[in-house]
């Protein structure tokens, strides 16, 4: 599933074979979009520039023109040579966009729009984001300080509200607070400050441990949080409810949290509940 590093790469992606050229051709299967692109032609754009914003992909036109999207569960951007096969079926295509040496196809792509490039950071989604997690100027004491206005949240929710940090989804979620010792279901009042701090720095490790240097543009996984090369066990406790604990060896347990009823797993042994 897309979280901060996924988005992350595929912006680097597109960033490496898009950015410095012309718009040559532009398609998309949204009415508001292509409103957009009837008064504000794309098609003659320069792309300026692509990247992340937490788990918002921004790709940055001439003109202070941004089409921001975001992937949810199922979205993803591929990129192709002029008259390649598409790795998914036509009917999921919702936005294409080409280059003189380069297709980008944004897939099942659920959320899109045209943002004026001048208010991007002042108002709407982008603006409301905490401190994003993959950023150079990533700013970890106003993290903990978002951390902790969410008092009475259970810190797993804490860590997937995007206005407290940017970019942590629901497999980094649940690695966290493994590698941190804390339960998931401990309210966000019950952890000092040194507590909150060492779990800023874990999610700041994680993360950018994973954006690495390969190119990719999928929202596949692959994604690693124990360091180990063996691909069945690349992660502590995401997705292995029943099996023994990397660690200790206790059953890792699974329960639905948070208002979204997301799944979270972790060690009972290894993250003991506050009572």
């Amino acid at each position: 599933m897309p979280e901060g590093d996924t988005i992350f790469r595929a912006a680097r992606s597109l960033h490496k074979v898009l950015a410095g050229h012309v718009v040559t051709r532009f398609q998309t299967a949204y009415a508001h979009i292509e409103r957009v692109n009837v008064d504000t032609p794309i098609v003659g754009r320069t792309i300026d520039k692509c990247e992340s914003a937490g788990k918002h992909l921004l790709i940055r036109f001439s003109g202070d023109l941004i089409l921001r999207t975001h992937m949810r569960m199922n979205g993803s951007w591929h990129i192709y040579r002029p008259g390649e096969r598409w790795q998914r079926p036509r009917h999921e295509m919702r936005i294409v966009l080409a280059t003189a040496t380069y297709v980008a196809v944004a897939f099942a792509v659920p959320v899109a729009e045209f943002v004026d490039a001048t208010v991007i950071e002042r108002e709407g989604p982008v603006a409301e984001l905490g401190p994003d997690v993959l950023s150079t100027t990533f700013d970890a004491a106003e993290a903990v300080a978002r951390l902790q206005d969410r008092g009475d949240f259970e810190i797993a929710d804490a860590l997937l509200d995007q206005r407290a940090l940017a970019g942590i989804g629901n497999v980094f979620k649940s690695e966290i607070l493994f590698a941190a010792r804390v339960s998931p279901f401990t309210p966000v009042h019950l952890l000092d400050a040194g507590a909150l701090d060492r779990i800023v720095a874990i999610a700041q490790r994680q993360l950018r441990a994973n954006v690495g240097e390969a190119d990719t543009v999928a929202a596949a996984g692959g994604r690693r949080t124990t360091n180990r090369l063996d691909p069945s066990a690349r992660l502590f406790v995401y997705g292995r409810r029943g099996l023994p604990c990397r660690r200790c060896g206790t059953p890792i347990q699974r329960a639905k949290q948070g208002p979204d009823a997301r799944s979270t797993y972790w060690c009972e042994r290894c993250q003991p509940r506050v009572l």
